[in-house]
């Protein structure tokens, strides 16, 4: 029987086909393609830079809903790295990350819609103990298969928060209150 003759039974006989709902996709964060780095001005003559090494996350595409599609992200604090041995050892201490008493820091999403070029992402943000809101847009969503077999999508975002903020008050006027912060990530779908 032909796809046209079956589709005329089936209408005829008054059964009707659906095609499947979109389904979300999740993936888990490919650390090895993520950073989250950051620069701060010291004494407003220069930057200084950094990044966190020890990435973990996972997130939820669902292109028909976005408002179900999710983002998590975490990062060790001890792993900040500033390529400065002495200034990492003394962001580690409570003056500054106090990383034996906040081990991570964290973003998980509590609202996303979408928008041109890819989602405007409402989120808690977690920093030296302290939750605040957060609005960012993440740009991207392009999909490819690499290597053959995987699928991985990728977003980035660049956003700024006052780390007095968080509770991080320590030497405001040597080293800036705001604090730029670069994300990019990929993940690979589970």
């Amino acid at each position: 029987m032909t796809a046209r003759l079956l589709g005329l039974v089936l209408v005829a006989s008054g059964v009707t086909m659906v095609a499947p709902a979109a389904r979300a996709d999740d993936y888990a964060l490919d650390a090895s393609h993520a950073a989250v780095t950051f620069k701060i001005s010291h004494l407003g003559l220069s930057w200084t830079s950094g990044r966190f090494k020890d990435l973990a996350g996972s997130f939820t595409i669902d292109p028909a809903n976005p408002a179900a599609t999710r983002f998590e992200v975490t990062a060790k604090a001890d792993s900040v790295d500033t390529d400065n041995v002495k200034r990492d050892e003394h962001l580690r201490s409570p003056d500054f990350f106090n990383t034996k008493q906040f081990p991570a820091l964290s973003f998980q999403s509590t609202a996303v819609k979408a928008v041109e070029g890819g989602y405007e992402v409402t989120g808690d943000l977690t920093l030296h103990g302290v939750k605040k809101s957060i609005t960012v847009t993440l740009a991207g969503g392009r999909t490819v298969e690499f290597p053959r077999g995987v699928q991985r999508t990728g977003y980035s975002t660049e956003f700024k928060i006052k780390r007095s903020e968080f509770g991080m008050d320590k030497m405001l006027e040597a080293i800036g209150d705001e604090v730029f912060i670069s994300v990019s990530f990929e993940g690979t779908k589970k």
